[in-house]
């Protein structure tokens, strides 16, 4: 049921093509006060509503205003930021790039044509990223500068700003630019990151034979187990599911930083601060963890119950977006189950997943399949984390181009202050605040 209509906000008269001057507001993101500003300044025009004391607004006009503001809507229901994008929707326990079924993209196309296809619209079959030789060598000076205990998103932000300083044209915003430097980009933090022990090594000969997709040439980063088929396809459909998740933390973060204007280096350094979290990125490390526990202990029960004993929630399973099974999760499971070597480890998941069910309905997320993954294939605990940084990397620069085309520095919340109200004495040595 509707709210009753406070007198005098326009209810009256308001039809599909005539909004409110409450609607109004909601659809714009702006008080009420701010709408009859608009009018005042001719950039909206009211009418009064027939039998009402209040005005009345094309829907039509309005949402051209809100197209060439930028505003943000509120939304009616949670009250929530809802920013307009044309990347990434999901509905009903599915998620689409630009409309296509984003699980079709991954299990038909490799990562570069993905992003791609994120980024305009455009399926170009075949793409390849190319490190610029400049770029990629700074990149590794610099991580192999770090110490030996660095995780691989310590390795990540830097290989970001080492880049950073090889592009003197960064700061140019224009689409053409900004592709130019994200196409390159990627490749050099693949490239940047040390290569497993053990893994075997291209020669020069063999790199200037062919120019490998991006998880072909990310697989010896991550473990030293000898490349198959089977897993290349899952590491490939991996990197282009998690592409973009609509505006996830770590995306927020980056259109934060693009509103502000930054080159789209410093817009992925933002997405990355973001993304080491354990509730973002890092979940999947946790996911990888347990699977070594259930596999050691021969069953998922025990492994569940300690979790469940010490309040602890399960690694890998539930989403606050899906009912049903993570879509992402669901398609690598299908892909999983073709690689021999991934039985224990599926078998396992697939445990956790049901014990846990008997405590609390909670669905498989995509961070359970990349442990399984990760597990399956001798990859250290971090590698599913490295695998959504690499990956994501395309969607935060995808959202940039939107955030680009924005009012800048739009997104400016005001801080509800509740300190000591002014005026305070001045503070001498040792004072401290109640």
């Amino acid at each position: 049921m509707k709210d009753q209509a406070a007198p005098g906000d326009g209810s009256a008269g308001a039809t599909a093509d005539r909004l409110t001057t409450r609607e109004t507001a909601e659809r714009l993101g702006v008080k009420p006060e701010t709408v009859y500003a608009y009018v005042s300044r001719g950039q909206l025009s009211s009418r009064r509503a027939p039998g009402g004391r209040g005005s009345t607004f094309d829907a039509a006009e309005v949402d051209a205003l809100l197209r060439r503001t930028g505003r943000r809507e509120l939304s009616p229901v949670t009250g929530d930021l809802v920013f307009r994008t044309g990347i990434t929707l999901i509905e009903g326990d599915r998620y689409y790039f630009r409309g296509v079924d984003a699980t079709e993209l991954a299990t038909h196309y490799a990562y570069e044509e993905i992003a791609e296809w994120l980024w305009t619209g455009e399926l170009r079959p075949g793409t390849r990223f190319t490190a610029p030789a400049e770029a990629l060598a700074a990149a590794r000076r610099t991580v192999g500068a770090l110490p030996a205990h660095s995780g691989s998103t310590d390795r990540l932000r830097v290989a970001v700003v080492a880049a950073a300083t090889a592009d003197p044209l960064r700061f140019d915003l224009s689409p053409e630019a900004v592709l130019g430097s994200a196409r390159s980009l990627i490749p050099t933090l693949v490239g940047a990151l040390p290569t497993a022990a053990g893994a075997p090594t291209t020669t020069g000969r063999e790199a200037a034979s062919q120019t490998p997709g991006l998880a072909h040439r990310l697989w010896p980063k991550l473990t030293a187990h000898p490349v198959d088929a089977a897993s290349l396809t899952v590491l490939d459909a991996a990197l282009g599911l998690l592409i973009d998740h609509d505006l996830a933390a770590s995306t927020l973060a980056a259109r934060v930083a693009a509103s502000a204007h930054a080159h789209p280096y410093a817009v992925v350094s933002a997405g990355l601060g973001v993304l080491e979290g354990p509730l973002h990125g890092a979940a999947s490390g946790l996911a990888h963890r347990m699977l070594v526990e259930v596999l050691e202990r021969g069953s998922a029960a025990p492994v569940v119950a300690d979790h469940l004993r010490t309040g602890r929630r399960v690694p890998g399973l539930g989403h606050r977006l899906y009912t049903a099974e993570d879509p992402r999760a669901r398609t690598l499971f299908a892909l999983l189950a073709q690689v021999p070597q991934a039985a224990p480890a599926l078998a396992a998941a697939r445990d956790v997943v049901t014990t846990t069910a008997r405590h609390t309905p909670l669905h498989a997320n995509v961070d359970l399949a990349l442990a399984v993954l990760s597990v399956s294939s001798g990859m250290s605990a971090e590698a599913g984390e490295t695998v959504f940084a690499v990956s994501r990397t395309a969607g935060w620069i995808a959202h940039a181009l939107e955030e680009y085309g924005e009012r800048p520095l739009r997104m400016r919340p005001s801080g509800q202050y509740s300190g000591p109200r002014p005026p305070q004495p001045l503070p001498g040595p040792g004072s401290a605040t109640a």
